[in-house]
């Protein structure tokens, strides 16, 4: 059975949340506050944590800064929730390493379905023979070990930049809209959140330095790789 750590500081919500997401399959706790939030992931290292952006004693934004800089909670998927939902704050909130992003109000299925499409970003995938390496424009891809080079440094990429980063480079040359990518790589469809592929491109290239220009952006439709 799939953990969930609920870090909401609305205790009606937490519960509303919990309650919905065991009706689901998923063994849900939840904490009403940022630090004990951060020490619980610590502690029972969950399979995907809702964060909430503003929490006494610690803001989301911190929070999740200090999962992916600890080693054992880096990779867990994180989904902020959150009443926030401009532009600007989706942007910090991808900055700092979420995964995703829901605004508030928002319906039970609505998290149901994006925590589901988040944990299929994340299962393990069919392992690879070794060294097998992708080599592109100064980038080199090391699909066993999720690990990328950008002329002769390595970069720090998030799973879903990595995994943004990977689909484009293994379909090289064809343009994909941003649809397409929400399918492919976030494994939703929702036409509304296309803002947020703008913003893991824009992210991917500045991580990736000069190489990153091979992603090109084909306007009013999507993203393509060309060398």
């Amino acid at each position: 059975m799939k953990r969930v750590l609920i870090i909401e500081d609305e205790k009606d919500l937490a519960e509303l949340l919990a309650f919905n997401l065991e009706k689901e399959g998923y063994a849900a706790t939840s904490v009403n506050d940022g630090k004990l939030g951060l020490e619980r992931a610590g502690e029972e290292l969950p399979d995907l944590i809702l964060l909430d952006l503003m929490l006494p004693g610690l803001l989301g934004t911190e929070v999740c800064k200090a999962l992916r800089k600890d080693p054992r909670t880096a990779r867990i998927p994180i989904i902020m929730i959150t009443a926030k939902g401009d532009e600007i704050d989706r942007v910090v909130g991808f900055e700092v390493g979420a995964d995703d992003y829901i605004v508030k109000p928002f319906s039970m299925r609505e998290v149901a379905l994006r925590i589901k499409a988040v944990m299929r970003r994340f299962e393990p995938e069919v392992q690879l023979p070794d060294a097998e390496l992708v080599s592109i424009g100064g980038i080199v891809i090391d699909k066993q070990r999720h690990l990328v080079t950008s002329a002769g440094n390595e970069v720090e990429l998030t799973s879903t930049e990595f995994k943004l980063l990977l689909y484009l480079v293994e379909n090289k040359g064809r343009v994909h809209s941003r649809e397409q990518l929400l399918q492919r790589v976030w494994s939703y469809n929702n036409a509304g959140d296309t803002r947020t592929v703008d913003t893991h491109v824009t992210r991917l290239r500045s991580k990736l330095g000069a190489p990153g220009d091979i992603i090109k952006t084909v306007r009013g439709f999507g993203y393509k790789i060309e060398v």
